[in-house]
């Protein structure tokens, strides 16, 4: 019996490791391979169509930092991440919220209809929404009756009312699953205290949800300074470059004009931006919630 354990145990272990060793080869495979070829590629002229890859050492860096273009997208990715952040995590909680608190029967109904939309592919809730924004036969103009044309006008034609719409029903179910498993003694001591129901949330559940909270907000992060998909769609960065976002001018530099260099800078620079701010957030939530002491 004994070698039998033995036997096994060693079985489980090679399994185990086969399992480590797949996923540490799919990583470096499909993370950080691509991400050490951005960097060196950011110090070349690289053209894989004509099979340039010449040393250009930090041209590609100075070139972007001189860029009006990238600085009006950083500022688009800035205002949009920002407006679909606050918006998501605002209408996530509220939501959330009020089927936990007011909705007492077909809560599963409330989840699915409010999930639905964040699994249904961006691709085809893009061309519906922009069907809905079109200035003949969009449902906008018909309800408001406004003759605007939404998406070529350059105060409203970046798509952040669809984006919010798509996704805040991943920030409800994450909510709503943080408000089931909250400490009933701490709920109960509130209500015993005498304590309102906007007190309730203020001082007591709303601190209890800020892991959670921050959680959504860095997912969130990291996915919209990455949004590409609706642009592509709805805008084509248009009118003008008012919708251009740092994912676009990646995909424009590499993929329209072939400079694969400049569009790898661009990238790394993205990678950069995206860890520092995660980091913030990390270092910011783990201050709040007493860690530094």
């Amino acid at each position: 019996p004994a070698a039998g354990r033995r036997r096994a145990y060693a079985g489980e272990r090679s399994l185990r490791n086969g399992v480590v060793a797949l996923i540490v080869i799919f990583n470096a495979v499909l993370l950080v391979y691509p991400i050490v070829q951005a960097l060196l590629g950011s110090f070349h002229q690289w053209n894989p169509l004509n099979g340039t890859y010449r040393w250009v050492g930090l041209e590609n860096y100075s070139d972007l930092a001189a860029d009006p273009t990238f600085w009006t997208s950083l500022t688009n990715t800035a205002y949009f991440s920002v407006v679909v952040i606050a918006l998501r995590v605002v209408l996530g909680l509220a939501l959330a919220y009020a089927i936990w608190s007011r909705v007492t029967r077909h809560k599963t109904f409330f989840r699915a209809v409010f999930y639905m939309p964040t699994v249904t592919p961006m691709v085809a809730i893009a061309y519906v929404w922009k069907l809905m924004y079109n200035p003949q036969i969009g449902v906008f103009h018909s309800l408001l009756g406004i003759d605007l044309n939404w998406l070529h006008n350059s105060r409203w034609a970046l798509p952040a009312a669809m984006t919010v719409w798509k996704d805040f029903g991943y920030a409800v179910i994450l909510f709503l699953s943080a408000l089931h498993s909250l400490p009933e003694d701490a709920l109960e001591a509130a209500s015993v205290d005498g304590a309102s129901a906007w007190q309730r949330f203020r001082y007591v559940i709303n601190p209890l949800l800020r892991p959670m909270t921050v959680f959504v907000v860095i997912t969130s992060l990291i996915s919209y300074v990455q949004a590409y998909v609706q642009i592509l769609i709805m805008t084509e960065g248009g009118p003008g470059k008012s919708t251009y976002l740092i994912s676009y001018i990646i995909f424009d530099e590499a993929f329209q004009k072939y400079d694969f260099g400049y569009a790898s800078a661009i990238a790394f620079v993205l990678l950069v931006i995206t860890a520092a701010l995660t980091a913030l957030s990390f270092s910011v939530s783990y201050r709040r919630s007493g860690g530094a002491r």
